[in-house]
């Protein structure tokens, strides 16, 4: 737990009162601070009573007592429309802050990592986490992913903090000149709480914000959006600037050509691994993160055969592409969180024959974008909110089903994939959307998957068993 010693005895407010607003609420209390805690829905400040938080009705308290809001994850802040109690704090003169911000002003001599991007930030950032602490560095993570930033635990000098940031959090967290900032990519995603996509490119280029030499910027150049960030920053000069790429080679970064990644941050083209044998980091999004992370941990002062060493051994991440089961022949795998299209177009592009089960609570655009991909799908099976609109747009361009529910899918498809008899074939969870409609989120959606996959009938195989099954043996390029 992060002592906040600097609001001793203050008044603090916070609003919201999720997993990062209780642990906020906690390091204050720890810390000798006055918290005024308040949610606007009645269950979590139940929850709060139920820890001895106090609650401070944040719509009728006195604001020229309070000197900072936190604000928590998901709170908006700016777009559609700033919540009530934010236009009464800044109408009060009054900060507003992320948990992180705290952490920031409080663990003064850690180093900071910092990873963004509309997609691929988890991977990377516990793929960072995992080379840093298997090469025997001081590195915990935390922020989008994880524990709470403020539940995390102090550092010694030298020790660093390795944080997944979303656009909302950067908004709030203006202290830290990152040491390392990552960003992945920038594809059209919350634009809701951007006001538009020039917001929303804004909101994520401020990770790189006061960063000089020899603090690193390291950037997937695999978007306009971000190539063009590149370009400003590499022509800018102010601090290290690292391009990647998980689809093309590229001078003076880390790029992956047909799996192979290869180091070139100085000018020598050396070729690090081969992640087609690594079953977690399959396909170009995959490769996109891992030159990434490798680029990161390069600048962190870890030594390129020891990251080679520890790529190896990464598990990969629940409900990300995930590996679940061999059924009598017929691979499963689990890309619940694939919650918009240009995520599920990751996972697409790993799989030759396709059993596509997608749907859910639709985001803007559909499926549209995801056209280059159909023909990789031998049948797609369709469920929630999503299913007609989806039908509608696979219409004369891959067979599909209206399978209503995720179980229904998964035995519909199991069924068809070994009625097909094809070589090496997939039954891919990746919704194309959002998991409110049937689910309490992509979690809870991803269970239900292996829950269903589970009770199958057959021969069930671990991946470890079946690894070929999961290998990724296409380029990964839409048709």
């Amino acid at each position: 737990m992060i002592d906040i010693f600097y609001f001793f005895k203050m008044p603090v407010a916070v609003l919201g009162l999720g997993r990062s607003g209780l642990a906020t609420c906690k390091a204050l209390m720890d810390s000798e601070a006055e918290v005024w805690a308040w949610d606007d829905n009645e269950d979590s400040r139940q929850r709060a009573r139920e820890m001895d938080i106090p609650l401070v009705d944040l719509y009728a308290c006195n604001w020229q007592e309070l000197t900072t809001l936190v604000l928590s994850p998901g709170i908006p802040f700016h777009y559609p429309e700033p919540h009530p109690v934010v236009n009464m704090a800044k109408a009060a003169g009054c900060e507003i802050v992320s948990d992180i911000e705290l952490l920031a002003r409080a663990q003064r001599d850690a180093a900071y990592i910092g990873i963004t991007g509309t997609n691929g930030k988890s991977t990377t950032t516990s793929l960072i986490g995992h080379i840093m602490q298997l090469a025997g560095r001081e590195a915990d993570i935390g922020g989008n992913l994880g524990p709470p930033a403020l539940s995390l635990e102090p550092m010694e000098e030298g020790g660093t903090y390795i944080l997944e940031m979303s656009s909302y959090q950067l908004d709030l967290t203006v202290s830290i000149t990152w040491d390392i900032a990552v960003l992945l990519n920038i594809s059209p995603d919350h634009l809701d709480r951007h006001g538009d996509m020039d917001g929303y490119v804004a909101a994520k280029r401020q990770i790189f914000h006061r960063q000089t030499d020899p603090k690193s910027a390291i950037i997937g150049v695999d978007d306009k959006y971000c190539e063009a960030i590149y370009e400003d920053l590499a022509d800018a000069g102010e601090q290290v600037v690292v391009p990647v790429s998980g689809e093309r080679r590229i001078h003076g970064g880390v790029y992956v050509v047909n799996g192979v990644l290869v180091d070139d941050m100085d000018g020598q083209e050396v070729p690090v691994t081969n992640l087609l044998d690594i079953p977690a980091l399959q396909g170009p999004h995959n490769w996109q993160n891992a030159a990434a992370a490798y680029a990161a941990c390069r600048r962190a002062g870890v030594e390129g055969r020891v990251i080679m060493a520890c790529l190896q051994s990464f598990p990969g991440l629940v409900h990300r592409q995930e590996p679940v089961e061999v059924v009598d022949g017929v691979a499963f795998v689990n890309d619940s969180k694939a919650t918009n299209a240009a995520a599920a177009a990751k996972a697409l592009a790993c799989y030759e024959s396709i059993y596509w089960i997608a749907g859910g609570r639709p985001k803007e655009g559909g499926i549209a974008s995801l056209g280059g991909y159909f023909p990789r799908i031998k049948h797609a099976y369709l469920v929630g909110e999503a299913a007609l609109g989806f039908g509608q747009e696979l219409d004369g361009k891959a067979p599909f089903t209206i399978s209503g529910d995720v179980k229904k899918a998964v035995a519909q498809a199991f069924a068809q994939a070994k009625k097909d008899k094809v070589e090496k074939p997939i039954v891919l969870l990746s919704p194309a959307c959002a998991s409110f409609d049937q689910f309490a989120n992509f979690e809870d959606r991803g269970d239900a998957f292996k829950e269903a996959v589970e009770a199958l009938p057959g021969t069930h195989l671990d991946p470890t068993e079946a690894p070929d099954a999961f290998k990724s043996d296409i380029s990964g390029e839409a048709a």
